[in-house]
């Protein structure tokens, strides 16, 4: 994608934008993001949003807050987050809303403004982020070194897995579902998210599996 396309598709996202502060909770470029919102103020942000081109922003919190809750208003938040588009959308008969996000651009905040209907906003730059809009060429990924730590990972954790599916994955497909699914510490996601490329990312994302592989085995080692 030329720089003149991609600014383009940066001039229609809202430079104003909504966002959803969730600890350990992470949406990358083209990821999809399932949302199961039931609080008032993000009831209200998703309504707000339906209206004004679907666009939120997920971001996490520095401090506070357990895995997948909402903190509160005053929780300072990471300076990068991802901006996704709703591109699903059902009302329960309990007032509660599933959502499906798609990623389409990370974001740097550069400053927080006024809450509004009772959810925070903040100013975003997308500028340093141009080369989310367009297909990555993924350079050769060690699929078998990141499966088989991620089979490892998910039997130390109970998790089950449709490996024929992840076999059969794109490499960008791979790396960003993995990412953004596994239940990694908030930092390691942050990291994650900020990673400059794809290739970075499949880097990173195999050395956490492997190093809270080895930390599992050294658990082990201590308890006998």
């Amino acid at each position: 994608m030329s720089s003149l396309g991609a600014e383009s598709l940066i001039d229609e996202l809202p430079p104003t934008l909504p966002i959803f502060p969730l600890n350990g909770v992470l949406l990358l470029p083209r990821g999809q993001l399932p949302l199961n919102v039931f609080e008032p103020r993000y009831l209200n942000l998703v309504t707000d949003a339906l209206g004004a081109g679907r666009f939120l922003g997920m971001i996490q919190p520095m401090q506070g807050g357990e895995a997948g809750t909402s903190t509160g208003d005053t929780t300072p938040l990471y300076e990068v987050g991802c901006c996704g588009r709703i591109t699903t959308f059902q009302e329960q008969e309990d007032g509660r809303f599933l959502v499906s996000l798609r990623g389409v651009c990370r974001f740097r905040v550069q400053n927080e403004l006024p809450v509004q209907n009772g959810y925070r906003r903040v100013a975003a730059d997308y500028s340093s982020y141009r080369t989310d809009f367009s297909e990555p060429e993924v350079p050769p990924l060690d699929a078998d070194r990141l499966i088989a730590g991620l089979k490892a990972y998910f039997r130390t954790r109970d998790i089950s897995a449709d490996w024929d599916s992840i076999g059969n994955a794109s490499p960008d497909t791979l790396v960003t579902t993995i990412s953004m699914v596994c239940p990694f510490e908030a930092h390691e996601k942050q990291a994650l998210l900020e990673s400059p490329t794809i290739e970075r990312r499949s880097q990173l994302l195999i050395g956490i599996i492997e190093s809270s592989m080895n930390q599992s085995d050294d658990d082990q080692i201590v308890r006998h």
